[in-house]
């Protein structure tokens, strides 16, 4: 008797360790069955070469920019625009990790856990919400150098432009692309993938925290003399200040000035208002985890923490999680989160679902955020100037990021439009550019006047 109740206790351990497994297998297959069915191991998928030989992807306008013509992909007759939309659409060798023809290859096979990989070898069409002409003007204005260019709706998250560089044409593989330095980093897509400095785009967040944190930030005023010394660091500026505002101190991207509040603010309050602009978060574009931005809080003395609150030190920030912080700022708090597949239609032609949008939590304070949208518009008219902004109700924060002795700055300029008809966030970062306004500002209004203005 005894025996029989051990081997039924026996078979029941087995029957749950067997329920659990099927469990696991079915989680897994409703999760990961479009990566299995569209792996490049499948052969009825891919051809000789490792080409995805299925499915078709376009713009939001319908332009194709990638298609299988003989059983070879075929792309978009331009070199500038294949160059341009490379790291959306993705290349042959499936390098690429962020184009869809890797990424989003189960929805151009047109997968579905119904009927499987059915019509397959037809495949499917996968418009984006980018717009080539945009990735084209935008990577024409980069005019070379290394970067990242984007903008997107910050109320519907769509992402409108989405530029990496440098780029190749993927037709067209340079032989060196491996071994010289023009292509460093050709691969990653530098907007999804990638943090970097942010140098004084970053104040924004300390900006924010003062403005939540410190009761009368707007009455006191702060004297730049062109440097101040905390603790064993001297904190150098742009130039000598004098006696200013808050409003003042951020249209003159007054190092001093925001040095002093990220000390008085201290570690543990700008790290909470870090994480609560989503600059330490991942976001998921379409299931494209974003890179984790990084930063330093602990064991900080006065200095090195003057350097944080100013965008330095071990700073780094992912470009895309600041434009969403941007639309954020724009948006009184919260904003849509980005998105690439405008929608689908698998091998039989039935279309995708309409896409919902989704919200980010509270970045940043609606108060807070009202009052940093009017610091960033008069940036505009103090410093930056509008003749390269034509038609547009635009705020910004430029950025001239320091990385390391001997090297030009990063140049960033970050921001969003207040036009009813046209509510874009955007980020433009040139690496090793230079100035933040002279450089990537100007990328920026190429860029947004085209979108704009139809230019």
């Amino acid at each position: 008797m005894k025996k029989i109740e051990q081997r039924a206790v026996v078979c029941r351990i087995l029957a749950l360790l067997l329920a659990a497994g099927l469990c696991l297998f079915l989680i897994r297959y409703f999760r990961g069955a479009g990566d299995w069915a569209s792996s490049a191991f499948n052969r009825h998928l891919y051809n000789s070469a490792g080409q995805l030989a299925a499915g078709t992807v376009l713009d939001r306008d319908g332009d194709v920019l990638s298609w299988v013509e003989k059983g070879k992909r075929a792309y978009y007759d331009g070199e500038t625009v294949r160059k341009a939309t490379l790291h959306a659409v993705g290349d042959l060798q499936g390098g690429i990790g962020t184009g869809a023809l890797n990424a989003f290859a189960d929805k151009l096979t047109g997968y579905s856990l119904l009927n499987g990989a059915f019509g397959a070898q037809r495949g499917g069409e996968l418009y984006l919400t980018l717009d080539a002409r945009y990735n084209y003007e935008a990577y024409r204005a980069l005019n070379g150098r290394a970067g990242t260019v984007a903008v997107y709706n910050y109320r519907t998250g769509e992402v409108l432009c989405m530029v990496s560089a440098p780029s190749y044409d993927p037709l067209h593989v340079p032989e060196d692309l491996e071994t010289n330095d023009r292509w460093k980093g050709a691969y990653l897509n530098r907007f999804l993938s990638s943090a970097f400095t942010p140098g004084s785009v970053y104040k924004t967040v300390t900006l924010a925290a003062a403005l939540e944190d410190i009761p009368d930030l707007e009455s006191r005023t702060w004297n730049c003399t062109g440097s101040v010394r905390l603790g064993e660091e001297t904190i150098v500026c742009s130039g000598a200040h004098g006696e200013q505002k808050i409003g003042d101190a951020f249209a003159n991207s007054c190092n001093a000035a925001f040095a002093q509040i990220a000390v008085e603010l201290g570690a543990d309050a700008l790290r909470r208002h870090t994480e609560k602009a989503g600059l330490t978060g991942s976001y998921s574009v379409d299931g494209i985890p974003t890179a984790r931005g990084s930063f330093r809080w602990e064991n900080m003395t006065e200095g090195r923490l003057g350097w944080a609150g100013v965008g330095q030190d071990q700073d780094l920030v992912n470009p895309c999680a600041l434009m969403v912080y941007m639309g954020a700022v724009a948006n009184g708090g919260r904003a849509a989160e980005p998105y690439l597949i405008l929608r689908t239609k698998n091998a039989l032609g039935i279309p995708s679902l309409p896409h919902i949008p989704s919200k980010t939590g509270t970045l940043v304070s609606a108060a807070a955020a009202k009052k940093l949208t009017d610091m960033m518009a008069a940036n505009m008219e103090k410093t930056y100037g509008t003749q390269r902004f034509s038609g547009m109700d635009l705020c910004a924060k430029s950025g001239t990021a320091e990385v390391g002795e001997g090297q030009t700055p990063h140049a960033w300029f970050a921001g969003f439009l207040r036009n009813e008809n046209a509510p874009y966030a955007f980020v433009v970062l040139v690496e090793n550019g230079g100035g933040g306004n002279s450089v990537a500002g100007t990328v920026a209004g190429k860029t947004l006047d085209v979108i704009v203005n139809g230019y």
